[in-house]
């Protein structure tokens, strides 16, 4: 008695598994609506071919085949291929063994339902892993590569996602005279719905940035085009300022983002400003702030990742932290990042965390 599986990819049949047959081998591939199995394969119904040789479809397999069944494999109501039993002789398949090789088709059946659909969504998981990558490298190409040179100055970042590819951002936009325009947001929500508005706001920030008078107005443009332009439910916080080296000056605005914190010295104190709600929620004004840098400060810029990490207690790394380590004369991003992961321990990460460290060179 010889065996086959074939199954339906496409318009072919693949024959995925044969037994005692030397004319066919396994992988062999050939049209869906060719011979006997097509027609199975089109009615649907068992076709039983008790002398092959008055069969006008027959498709030999051993050319001492004389009998010969076909039965559909169906599964998720439809036909997923065809299971075939030869015999040497005529009419060689009583009726009670056609109903048990149906049944012994409808266990192969599902077994090949399910297999399929374990390879199907590991592909799809392997498809999205890759996609996954991809647009963390995308995404990891927009933040600076490099940070700027500026005399008297030192500016460092970090940018760690939650996945993938996340909502933090931050930039450096160089200005005219010299300025440096230094950038942190923080979009609604995480993952890629988050990642997509982030790079939206991004190339609004960078074509409004030279052309603006100020902060104030960056915000207030950007807000009225996330309105117009893009209307998720999301919002964005943000923070923008500008640095002007010569004058050691440091203009700046913020939408509902963390109040950075300025240490002079050793007295810390965060920069409040009088308005400012997130970005794209309501049409609003933003007020801008200056104050002049000292020749020994530090100044951290950040999003609520880093404040809100927890510990196993649940326990909030805190503002008081973070101002107890802008106090620190030797403070920096690595050292920073460190003592969060320290803190947090074995507490997974809840949200994007991004950092800016601007402090006098």
């Amino acid at each position: 008695v010889e065996s086959s599986i074939l199954l339906v990819e496409g318009d072919e049949f693949h024959l995925a598994a044969v037994h005692g047959c030397t004319q066919s081998m396994k992988g062999e591939r050939f049209p869906v609506t060719e011979g006997l199995s097509g027609q199975v394969v089109a009615t649907g119904r068992t076709h039983y071919a008790r002398d092959v040789t008055q069969e006008l479809l027959y498709r030999a397999c051993e050319p001492n085949v004389r009998s010969e069944v076909i039965i559909p494999l169906q599964a998720s109501g439809r036909i997923i291929g065809v299971f075939g039993a030869s015999h040497h002789d005529v009419d060689a398949f009583p009726r009670k063994q056609i109903e048990i090789l149906k049944a012994l088709a409808g266990h192969i059946a599902v077994a090949v339902d399910n297999a399929q659909r374990i390879r199907h969504e590991r592909q799809q998981t392997q498809n999205l892993q890759q996609e996954q990558e991809e647009a963390r490298r995308i995404q990891q190409n927009l933040l600076p590569r490099i940070a700027p040179s500026l005399a008297g100055f030192h500016v460092e970042a970090e940018c760690v996602p939650l996945g993938a590819v996340g909502g933090d951002w931050y930039d450096y936009i160089p200005l005219p005279n010299g300025q440096l325009a230094i950038v942190l947001a923080d979009v609604s929500g995480k993952g890629m719905p988050a990642a997509l508005m982030m790079t939206a706001a991004r190339g609004m920030v960078r074509s409004l940035a030279p052309l603006a008078t100020g902060p104030s107005e960056v915000l207030r443009r950007l807000n009225e085009m996330l309105l117009d332009d893009i209307a998720t439910g999301r919002y964005v916080t943000m923070i923008y300022a500008v640095l002007d080296p010569a004058r050691r000056t440091l203009t700046f605005a913020s939408a509902g983002h963390p109040w950075p914190l300025l240490c002079h010295g050793t007295d810390v104190r965060p920069l409040h400003t009088d308005a400012g709600t997130p970005l794209g929620l309501l049409p609003g004004e933003f007020t801008e702030h200056t104050v002049t840098l000292c020749r020994d400060f530090r100044l951290l810029f950040y999003t609520d990742g880093i404040s809100e990490a927890l510990n196993g207690e649940d326990q909030e790394f805190g503002s008081e932290r973070l101002a107890d380590f802008v106090a620190t004369h030797d403070c920096s991003v690595s050292r920073l990042m460190q003592e969060i992961r320290e803190f947090s321990g074995k507490h997974p990460q809840k949200d994007d965390a991004t950092v800016i460290l601007l402090r006098s060179a």
